[in-house]
């Protein structure tokens, strides 16, 4: 279903191969890195950002609502006790009813890295 390569040769900086995509990742100056991408907390905020705001657009596509532009603001905190938590907020272009706000709102609980990050999933790893 989706497949990701990465490559580093030093340091924190890392290059990842999606399909045809470059991206980079790399920890913050603070971290000991060189700031040259997003850190890993950022792309997995990122992820879920675009896989909302995708399934919204579908999802509003095919009941022909005009939700204008969506704006999604993803945030991953984790507290004194270590519990963390990421907290997401939708904002929308255009003037929707309560209904419609609803059922949006029921929406991004179903997106597919939504579910993910809530349920978890199985890592197996090998090394060669």
């Amino acid at each position: 279903m989706a497949h990701v390569t990465l490559h580093n040769a030093a340091g924190y900086a890392q290059d990842i191969q999606a399909r045809i995509h470059q991206l980079k990742s790399d920890e913050p100056e603070s971290n000991g890195g060189k700031d040259t991408g997003p850190a890993p907390y950022e792309l997995l905020l990122a992820a879920l950002a675009s896989c909302t705001s995708l399934t919204l657009r579908m999802y509003a596509d095919r009941k022909g609502w005009d939700l204008g532009s969506i704006s999604v603001d993803a945030h991953f905190g984790r507290d004194d006790s270590g519990l963390e938590t990421i907290t997401r907020k939708i904002s929308f272009g255009n003037a929707l009813s309560p209904e419609q706000l609803t059922r949006l709102a029921e929406i991004c609980e179903k997106t597919p890295v939504t579910k993910t990050i809530r349920q978890g999933s199985t890592i197996q790893t090998s090394m060669a």
